[in-house]
C-alpha cells in the first residue's frame, strides 16, 4: 500500500475529533433533560406560595406500626390514667339485646347485652389533622388499660367470640376512649312468689369495679336514664316485660370501701291465662265433679266411693306437678291457697259420703231391731178386711215393692198405747180408683225422698255456695 500523505491523515484525524464531539453533545443534552425532568417539579415548589403546604398526615402513613402511633411502649399502662390525681371518671351505657330467659327453680335471669365504657387516656392522643378516630379490635385491649368492670351476682358470663372476640375499641385524637363488648350474662334474681303466678317481679343487673373504689374511679350513666336502650322486639313466653330503668348509688365493703355500682333495673309480669288452663280451670273441675256424688244414690257405694277417689287423687296430681316447677320456698303461695282450699273441698265431699253411709247403716240397724220386736210382740189384726191386705213399710223395701203398693191406701194399724209401733206404717192394700199413673209419680217421689238422706240434701247447696264464694274472695284479693 501507498502510505498515507499527511493531509489524508490530518483529514481522519478532524473526522475522529467530531464525531467524538458530536456524541459527547448528545450525552449532555440527555443529562440537562433528565436533570430538568427530575428538578422541575421542586423549582416550582419553591418558587410557590410556601403558605399552602399541608404537613403530613401521620394516621395516613403507612411506614408508623399502631404501637408507634399510640406511643403503648412509651407508658406504662398497668396505672390508670392520671394516677395519683382525681378519679377517672368512666361513663357508661347499655343496649339490652335480648332477655333469654327466667327461671324461677334456679330464682336468675340470663340476659345478651352491649356494654359500652367511655374514658379519656391522654396517654392514647395522637397527632391528626382531619380529626378522625381509629378502631380497633380486642387484641389491641391487653396493651392499654380499661376499666375493670364486673357483674355483681353474676352465676355466668362471656364475651362472645363468634368468628373473633367481639370486642371494640375506638381512640380519638384527644385521648377519648370508646370500649364496647357484646356479652351474655346470667345472675341472680330474688323473687317473691307470695302471689305466684298472679306476681310481678323486679330483676337487677349489676355493674362496678372489681379493684378502683370512688376515690379511683367514677362509674356513671353517660346519658341518665337514655343510657340504657332495649331492642322493641324483646318477649318472653312467660312474662310481659313492663319496663326498665337505671340507678345508681355506692356499695360499702367493710374491708376495702366505697365502690360505684350501676343498677339495670326492668319489671315483669308473669301472664295468667297459662296457668288458668293448666292449673285453676281442671281443679275447678275437678271440685265440681266431686259434687256429683251428692246426687247419686246413698246406696250406691261403689259409684260414690270411686267418684271421690278419684278427685282425690287428681287434686294430688296436680298439686306435685305445680310444685315440681317452683323452688322450696318455705312460704305460701297464692296457687298453693286455690290447689289446697280446692282439695279440702274434693275431700270433704268424701267425708261426706262417708258420714252418710255411716248414718244410713245405723239407722238401717236400728231400724231392724225394732222390726223384729215388733214382729215377736204382736202382729197387726187383719179381722173382717176380706178384700184388704196389709203390710210393713221399714224404709228396706224393694223397687218392686214400692210399686206393687199402687192402689192402696195407708192407716196406722199399730195401738196408740204402744209408741215404739207407732214408728212403722202398716198400709191397706185395697182396690182404688185413681189413675196408675198419679200412683206410680206419687210412688217414685217417696221412693227419692227415702233413699236421699239430709246431709246429701244440706251439701248440695253448702258445697257449691262455700266454693263460690272462696273464688270471689280470692280473686278479689289476688287481682
Amino acid at each position: 500500500m501507498m502510505p498515507y500523505s499527511p493531509r489524508l491523515r490530518l483529514l481522519l484525524l478532524l473526522l475522529l475529533l467530531m464525531m467524538m464531539m458530536m456524541v459527547l453533545l448528545g450525552e449532555c443534552r440527555e443529562r440537562g433533560a433528565r436533570d430538568r425532568r427530575w428538578t422541575g417539579p421542586v423549582e416550582s415548589q419553591k418558587h410557590g406560595t410556601s403558605l399552602t403546604k399541608k404537613p403530613p398526615d401521620v394516621t395516613k402513613s403507612r411506614k408508623l406500626k399502631t404501637e408507634h402511633l399510640l406511643r403503648v411502649d412509651d407508658h406504662d399502662f398497668t396505672m390508670r390514667p392520671a394516677f395519683g390525681g382525681p378519679a377517672i371518671p368512666v361513663g357508661v351505657d347499655v343496649q339490652v339485646e335480648s332477655l333469654d330467659s327466667i327461671s324461677e327453680v334456679d330464682m336468675d335471669f340470663t340476659m345478651t347485652l352491649y356494654l359500652r365504657h367511655y374514658w379519656k387516656d391522654e396517654r392514647l392522643s395522637f397527632t391528626s389533622t382531619t380529626n378522625k378516630s381509629m378502631t380497633f379490635d380486642g387484641r389491641l385491649v391487653k396493651k392499654i388499660w380499661v376499666p375493670d368492670v364486673f357483674f355483681v351476682h353474676s352465676k355466668r358470663s362471656f364475651i362472645h367470640d363468634t368468628t373473633t372476640e367481639n370486642i371494640m375499641l375506638r381512640v380519638f385524637p384527644d385521648g377519648h376512649v370508646l370500649y364496647s363488648l357484646r356479652v351474655t350474662v346470667t345472675a341472680a334474681c330474688n323473687m317473691d312468689f307470695s302471689r305466684f303466678p298472679l306476681d310481678s317481679q323486679t330483676c337487677s343487673l349489676e355493674l362496678e369495679s372489681y379493684a378502683y373504689t370512688d376515690e379511683d374511679l367514677m362509674l356513671y350513666w353517660k346519658s341518665g336514664d337514655e343510657s340504657l336502650s332495649t331492642d322493641d322486639k324483646i318477649s318472653l313466653s312467660q312474662f310481659l316485660i313492663q319496663k326498665f330503668h337505671t340507678t345508681s348509688r355506692l356499695a360499702f365493703y367493710s374491708s376495702t370501701g366505697w365502690y360505684n355500682r350501676l343498677y339495670i333495673n326492668f319489671t315483669l309480669r308473669r301472664h295468667i291465662f297459662f296457668f288458668l288452663l293448666q292449673t285453676y280451670f281442671p281443679a275447678t273441675l275437678m271440685v265440681m265433679l266431686s259434687w256429683v256424688s251428692f246426687w247419686i244414690d246413698r246406696r250406691a257405694v261403689p259409684a260414690r266411693v270411686s267418684l271421690g277417689i278419684t278427685t282425690v287423687l287428681t287434686m294430688s296430681t296436680i298439686i306435685t306437678g305445680v310444685n315440681a316447677s317452683m323452688p322450696r320456698v318455705s312460704y305460701i303461695k297464692a296457687v298453693d291457697i286455690y290447689l289446697w282450699v280446692s282439695f279440702v273441698f274434693v275431700f270433704l265431699s268424701v267425708l261426706e259420703y262417708a258420714a252418710v253411709n255411716y248414718l244410713t247403716t245405723v239407722q238401717e240397724r236400728r231400724d231392724r231391731k225394732l222390726r223384729e220386736r215388733v214382729r215377736e210382740q204382736s202382729l197387726p189384726c187383719t179381722c173382717g178386711m176380706s178384700h184388704t191386705r196389709t203390710m210393713m213399710l221399714d224404709g228396706t223395701y224393694s223397687e218392686a215393692d214400692t210399686n206393687s203398693l199402687a192402689g192402696y191406701t195407708e192407716a196406722p194399724m199399730v195401738p196408740e198405747d204402744e209408741p215404739e209401733k207407732q214408728e212403722h206404717m202398716v198400709v191397706h192394700l185395697s182396690m182404688s180408683s185413681d189413675s196408675t199413673a198419679t200412683k206410680k209419680k206419687g210412688l217414685r217421689a217417696l221412693r227419692i225422698m227415702q233413699n236421699t238422706h239430709a246431709i246429701d240434701k244440706y251439701s248440695r247447696m253448702i258445697f257449691p255456695g262455700s266454693y263460690i264464694i272462696f273464688n270471689l274472695i280470692y280473686w278479689c284479693v289476688y287481682c
